[in-house]
C-alpha cells in the first residue's frame, strides 16, 4: 500500500521510516479521511511491541506516515528461510503479539491484517507489530481494486472472508493461524486462488498442528486449534485470555488447561441466580413469621416450666449427637483418597478395568487402533501416563488406546493428490503417516510427489508411511552484488541457485572501477530459482603509469658496429620510444644493452613504437588498465 524510504529526522537527528501511500490509494477521499482517522487512532498507541507513529500527514498529493525505524526481518522472511520454528520459540513471539494486540483492542483499534509480513523481528529478537489501525482502512475499501487479498486471504478469519462484523477475535483467529505457520511451517489452508483459500477458512477444519508436528506440546495445539475456531464465541473472548493460555503453555506444555469442548466438564462454573434479590425478600418474610412462632412457643413454655427444662434437657442429647455423628460422617467423606497411578501399558482392556476397579478409577477407551507389536485387545497408550510417585485421585478417569491387532492393508496410489486427500485417504487406510515438503519446479505446491512405498505394496496396518508434498519452485533470495568483480558477481549469483544473464556496461567516474553498480533484481528480494539477472559494471579508463623495457641488443639481432678498423671501440646507436605517437625515450645507448627502461602515464591502449638511428624495429600494445609493465625485443 505504500513506499518506504529510510529518512533522517533533522530535528530530533534520528533515523526513521516514511511510508508514502501509492496513488490509488489517494484518489479514493474516502479512503483517505478513514484512514487519517486510523493512522492518529494508531499514533496514540505506546507498546514495546508495536511500531510506533511519530506523524502523520499530507504533502500536496502526498500522504505520509512517520514511523519508527525498526532493524531487523519480517517474520515471514524467517519462516522462509527456517522453515518450521522452535515452538518455544513460537510461543514467546506470540506472547508479545498477543500483549500488542492486548493493548490496542483496550484502545479500540483492530489490526485486521495480522499476518507474519506485518510482524518485524528486531536483531533482539523482539517482535514488533506495524501498520495498526491502517489495516482498518485499507479492509474498509475495496480491496478488489488494490488486490491486498493476494498476500492476506491466508490469515483471514471466517468472518473477515465472508465481508462480515470483524472484532478482536479478528485479529486472535489470524494469530492463531500466525502460530500454525511458525511451528509447522505452512499455512492450514492453501489454493491455486485467493477465493479458494477463503472458502476453506469458512467451511474446512484444518489439520492439526500435531499432526503434522508430532513433538509439538499438547498446550501449544490446543491453544492454536482454540484460537483458530470459526464460531466466535468458541475463540479466545479477549487477547488477555489468549495471553495468559500462553504464559502457561511455557511453563506446562503438555498441561491440559485450555478450556474447549471437550474438558467443558473439568471447567464447570456455578451458575448466578439473577433471582436473588426476590429470594432475599422472601427469606425476610419467613423470619417475621418465626419471630411471631416463637413468640407463642415463649408464652406456651412460661405457663409449662417443667416441659422447658425436659426440652432444654433433650435439645442437649440431639446435638451431641448430632455432633459425633457428622463428625463421622466427615471423616467418612472427607477428601477423596489418592491412589498411584497404574501402568496398563499391554495389559488387556479387561485386566485394566478390573485393576480400575480395585483402585476406585474409571478407565475409558479412547480410541481402537491398529498396531504393528501390540496384540488385540491389549492397551497402547493411556492419558495421564503412568510416572513413578504420580498420584490421582479416586474416582479419576484414565483414557486408554486399545489395540486392534495386526492388519494387512494395500498401500493406495497417493501421488498426484493434494496433502490433505492423501492423508485422509492414508488415515482410512489404517496408516500412520510422516509428510516432507520439498521443493519440486514441475509440481504444484500442495500436491504429492512420490511416496516411498509402492502402490498396491501389502503392509501391516499402522505402519507409518512417508510422503513427499511439494513446495513449488524453490524461492531463493538474491545476493547484493554491487562491489564486486564481473567475474565475483556470476559467481555469487550461480552460488545463489540463480541464472546470469548479461552484463551492461555504464562509465561513471563517481563510482568505483571494474566493479558492479546495478543489478537487475534487488538484492535481499525472494525470487524462483534459476530466475535470470542482469548486472551493470562500471568501466571508464583511468590514467595508469606503465614501464616499458627494451632489449636493444636482441632488437638488433646481434649485430654490432664498431668504430675503427681493429674492431676494438663498439659505435652506440640511438634508441627511440614513442607511446601513441609521443615520444618518451630518445637516448644514444650501447648497441648490446639488453634493458632500457622508461615509464609513461596514460590510459586506454597504446602503441608503443621502437626505433634504432631512426629505423623501425617493433610496435606493441599497451592497455594501461591492465598492464603495468611491457618488454619489447
Amino acid at each position: 500500500m505504500a513506499t518506504v524510504y529510510k529518512s533522517k529526522d533533522l530535528i530530533l537527528n534520528r533515523y526513521v521510516a516514511v511510508k508514502i501511500l501509492r496513488d490509488e490509494f489517494t484518489t479514493d477521499e474516502e479512503f483517505v479521511k478513514r484512514f487519517n482517522i486510523e493512522a492518529q487512532a494508531a499514533a496514540s498507541i505506546t507498546h514495546p511491541n508495536i511500531v510506533s507513529v511519530y506523524d502523520v500527514g499530507k504533502e500536496e498529493n502526498l500522504y505520509y506516515i512517520v514511523m519508527e525505524l525498526v532493524k531487523g526481518k519480517t517474520l515471514k522472511e524467517i519462516i522462509v528461510e527456517d522453515g518450521v520454528l522452535g515452538w518455544k520459540w513460537s510461543v514467546k513471539i506470540a506472547m508479545q503479539i498477543a500483549s500488542a494486540l492486548e493493548t490496542a483492542h483496550k484502545n479500540n483499534i483492530i489490526h485486521r491484517d495480522i499476518k507474519p509480513h506485518n510482524i518485524i523481528i528486531t536483531e533482539d529478537g523482539i517482535a514488533k507489530v506495524t501498520d495498526f489501525g491502517i489495516a482498518k482502512a485499507v479492509s474498509n475499501s475495496t480491496i478488489t481494486a488494490f488486490g491486498t487479498t493476494i498476500g492476506s486471504v491466508h490469515y483471514f478469519s471466517p468472518e473477515h472472508a465472508r465481508g462480515g462484523y470483524t472484532d478482536a477475535k479478528s485479529d486472535l483467529y489470524s494469530l492463531g493461524v500466525v502460530m500454525y505457520e511458525m511451528v509447522t511451517g505452512r499455512v492450514p489452508f492453501d489454493s491455486d486462488t485467493p477465493v479458494s483459500v477463503a472458502l476453506k477458512h469458512m467451511q474446512e477444519e484444518p489439520i492439526e498442528p500435531i499432526i503434522l508436528k508430532p513433538d509439538l506440546p499438547k498446550s501449544v495445539n490446543d491453544i492454536i486449534l482454540k484460537a483458530m475456531q470459526k464460531d466466535t464465541e468458541k475463540r479466545y473472548g479477549t487477547a488477555t485470555e489468549m495471553l495468559k493460555d500462553l504464559e502457561l503453555a511455557l511453563k506446562n506444555p503438555n498441561g491440559n488447561f485450555v478450556y474447549n469442548e471437550n474438558n467443558a466438564k473439568e471447567f464447570a462454573t456455578q451458575r448466578i441466580d439473577l433471582n436473588y434479590n426476590k429470594r432475599t425478600e422472601n427469606i425476610d418474610n419467613e423470619k417475621e413469621e418465626k419471630k411471631g412462632k416463637f413468640a407463642k412457643m415463649q408464652d406456651f413454655f412460661e405457663k409449662h416450666k417443667a416441659l422447658k427444662v425436659i426440652s432444654i434437657i433433650l435439645v442437649c442429647i440431639l446435638v451431641f449427637a448430632l455432633a459425633m455423628g457428622g463428625t463421622y460422617l466427615a471423616l467418612s467423606l472427607g477428601r477423596a483418597k489418592e491412589v498411584q497411578i497404574p501402568d496398563l501399558s499391554n495389559l488387556t482392556l479387561e485386566q485394566a478395568k478390573e485393576k480400575g476397579t480395585e483402585l476406585k478409577i474409571k478407565i475409558e477407551v479412547e480410541e481402537e487402533k491398529y498396531h504393528l507389536e501390540i496384540p488385540e485387545g491389549q492397551i497402547i497408550d493411556q492419558d495421564p501416563k503412568y510416572q513413578d510417585n504420580y498420584k490421582i485421585k479416586e474416582g479419576s478417569t484414565i483414557k486408554v488406546i486399545v489395540s486392534k491387532g495386526q492388519e494387512i492393508v494395500s498401500m493406495p496410489k497417493v501421488v498426484g493428490q493434494t496433502k490433505d486427500e492423501a492423508m485422509k485417504l492414508l488415515k482410512e487406510t489404517g496408516l500412520e503417516v510422516e509428510v516432507k515438503e520439498e521443493y519440486n519446479d514441475d509440481i504444484e505446491i500442495g500436491y504429492i510427489t512420490k511416496q516411498e512405498i509402492e502402490e498396491g505394496e501389502e503392509i501391516p496396518a499402522g505402519t507409518k508411511v512417508v510422503i513427499y508434498a511439494s513446495m513449488g519452485i524453490e524461492q531463493v533470495q538474491v545476493p547484493d552484488l554491487s562491489g564486486k568483480t564481473e567475474s565475483e558477481a556470476k559467481t555469487a549469483i550461480t552460488n545463489a541457485k540463480l541464472k546470469w544473464k548479461s552484463t551492461e556496461k555504464t562509465s561513471d567516474s563517481s563510482k568505483p572501477n571494474g566493479v558492479v553498480v546495478n543489478q537487475s533484481i534487488s538484492s535481499g528480494s525472494m525470487v524462483d530459482k534459476n530466475t535470470e539477472i542482469t548486472i551493470t559494471v562500471n568501466e571508464f579508463d583511468e590514467i595508469k603509469t606503465a614501464t616499458i623495457s627494451v632489449n636493444v641488443k636482441s632488437l638488433l639481432g646481434g649485430k654490432i658496429e664498431y668504430e675503427d678498423e681493429e674492431k676494438t671501440k663498439v659505435k652506440n646507436v640511438k634508441l627511440t620510444i614513442k607511446v601513441g605517437g609521443d615520444t618518451v625515450y630518445n637516448e644514444t645507448v650501447s648497441p648490446t644493452a639488453t634493458d632500457i627502461t622508461t615509464t609513461k602515464s596514460d590510459k586506454g591502449n597504446k602503441e608503443v613504437t621502437v626505433y634504432i638511428d631512426d629505423i623501425w624495429k617493433a610496435t606493441k600494445q599497451l592497455n594501461f588498465n591492465t598492464q603495468s609493465s611491457i618488454t619489447i625485443e
